[in-house]
């Protein structure tokens, strides 16, 4: 990345209100600028790596130092654009298909079509624009899509601040997604903004299985979104029947958030639900074959899961599930699937069932 700019800081300035204009223009509801020193997240990035935490997730721990130091991994950074986009699409009653255990929760970022290219799209639209402002100059758009630390990066630029959940927090709560533009523009750093946490403690008392396991230190290893979408294995016994019926993601950190209440919901329509997926029966999902899968997934988060994984997730819902036929009948269904993996799960699926129906005729 060459670092060629004349400009003087007055005229940095000035570019920096322009770039917050034209990102609001695009759909963004904050920009802020963070400076590449990463020093403090990095340090407790590597204590979090050397405790395990990341459970199966090798790509954390692959690029060395290029995720804490951005001019490793785009020489010549000088200054990094973070941007957040609001998410939370108008659907169901989240709580209500929680204590459904019938219905099927996808975290609400999963409903609509995959935020990956959308994030980018707008990220490269507001980088060109720079440009055609202010001359050539280099830049990196990144959107989960290389080594970045964005959460560390958006606290630092002013976007929010880490909530005991790990994520950011602002005064509008947490439904965001983040993206970055790395660049070799000399952008005055935006301050960080203060912590409103305080003594609350509401996000680690309600995870299902206790994955937050101190304030602002989640073990992956036994967070729900983890274990129902970065694990390619079996979910542990002991875990699955905290899991209830979300076959994909968790919220509850967020949901039960106070700052939560004052969210608003995204203008986005890319991020609306499809296929009525905020509320749907968990033994219709069941029944899709992986053709179906593929094809009512298409574009969006849920693909990256596989057919096989989706089958193993509702398994685990279905056996947490009330007793009924319909559900065991379901379950059958799949008792001699191809894959071990899903039929693993589908045995303890009805294993669950068993029980319950058991315990209820004595």
């Amino acid at each position: 990345m060459p670092q060629q700019h004349n400009s003087t800081t007055e005229d940095f300035t000035a570019l920096l209100a322009h770039i917050r204009t034209w990102g609001k223009e695009l759909g963004f509801q904050h920009i802020g600028i963070s400076s590449i020193d990463l020093k403090a997240a990095e340090s407790s990035f590597e204590q979090w790596l050397a405790a395990g935490h990341h459970g199966e997730m090798e790509y954390m721990a692959r690029h060395g130092s290029k995720r804490s130091r951005p001019a490793d991994l785009e020489p010549g950074t000088l200054s990094i654009i973070s941007a957040r986009m609001n998410y939370l699409p108008p659907a169901a009653d989240p709580w209500e298909v929680l204590h459904n255990d019938a219905r099927a929760y996808i975290s609400r970022y999963a409903l609509g079509r995959d935020y990956h290219k959308l994030i980018r799209s707008r990220l490269q639209k507001l980088a060109s624009k720079i440009a055609e402002v202010n001359g050539p100059y280099a830049y990196r758009v990144f959107s989960d899509s290389a080594p970045v630390l964005e959460k560390p990066i958006a606290a630092q630029a002013g976007l929010g601040w880490q909530g005991k959940h790990s994520n950011i927090l602002t005064r509008h709560g947490s439904w965001f997604f983040l993206g970055e533009i790395y660049t070799n523009l000399p952008l005055p750093a935006d301050e960080p903004v203060s912590t409103h946490c305080g003594s609350c403690t509401a996000c680690i008392d309600i995870c299902p299985t206790q994955a937050i396991i101190a304030p602002y230190t989640v073990d992956a290893r036994r967070c729900i979104s983890y274990l129902t979408i970065e694990l390619h294995g079996a979910i542990p016994e002991q875990l699955r029947p905290l899991i209830g019926n979300r076959i994909y993601g968790c919220d509850d950190c967020q949901l039960i958030c106070p700052w939560n209440r004052h969210a608003q919901y995204s203008k986005e329509t890319d991020f609306l639900p499809r296929h009525g997926l905020d509320n749907v029966k968990l033994i219709e999902l069941f029944t899709w074959s992986e053709e179906e899968f593929l094809q009512r997934t298409a574009g969006s988060p849920l693909r990256r899961l596989g057919h096989e994984r989706w089958l193993r997730n509702i398994a685990i819902a279905l056996g947490n599930a009330q007793t009924n036929t319909a559900i065991q009948t379901a379950l059958q269904q799949h008792s001699d699937n191809p894959s071990t993996l899903v039929r693993e799960h589908v045995m303890w699926g009805l294993q669950q069932q068993n029980e319950r129906t058991n315990k209820q005729t004595c």
